[in-house]
C-alpha cells in the first residue's frame, strides 16, 4: 500500500463519517452530501483494489497476511454501496447515523490494511 494514499482514504472516511453521524443525530435524513461523502470514499476504495493488484508486481508486496488484507478490503468495498442502499430505501435519520458508523469503520479497515501490507511478521 502507499503511505500517503492511505492517509487519503483514513481522512475522507473520518470525514464522511463524522459528517453523516453529526447530520444524523442532528435529524438530518440522507441527502447529496452524505450519501456523496460515502461515494467518494467508495471511489477511494476501488482505486485501492487496483493499487492492491498492481503494488506487487512493481516491487512493493505485502509482508503479513495476503488473504486477511483481501478480505478486509473486499469487506471495505461493499460496505458504502450497502449502507448508501439501505439509507436510500429507509430514509431516516438512523440510516444516516449508519453511514457515520460505516464511514469510521472503513477508516479503521484502511489502517489495518495498511499495517497488515507493512509490517514485518517476526
Amino acid at each position: 500500500m502507499i503511505l500517503w494514499f492511505t492517509y487519503v482514504e483514513v481522512g475522507v472516511a473520518v470525514l464522511a463519517g463524522v459528517l453523516c453521524l453529526v447530520l444524523g443525530l442532528a435529524g438530518r435524513r440522507p441527502s447529496d452530501l452524505t450519501v456523496g461523502s460515502l461515494a467518494l470514499l467508495e471511489l477511494l476504495l476501488i482505486a485501492q483494489v487496483v493499487i492492491a493488484i498492481i503494488a506487487p508486481f512493481v516491487g512493493n508486496p505485502p509482508t503479513g497476511s495476503l488473504l486477511e488484507f483481501w478480505v478486509y478490503l473486499v469487506s471495505a468495498v461493499l460496505l458504502p454501496p450497502l449502507a448508501v442502499g439501505w439509507a436510500l430505501l429507509e430514509r431516516s435519520r438512523w440510516s444516516t447515523v449508519i453511514m457515520g458508523v460505516v464511514g469510521l469503520s472503513i477508516a479503521v479497515m484502511v489502517w489495518r490494511m495498511h499495517v497488515i501490507w507493512t509490517v514485518q511478521l517476526a
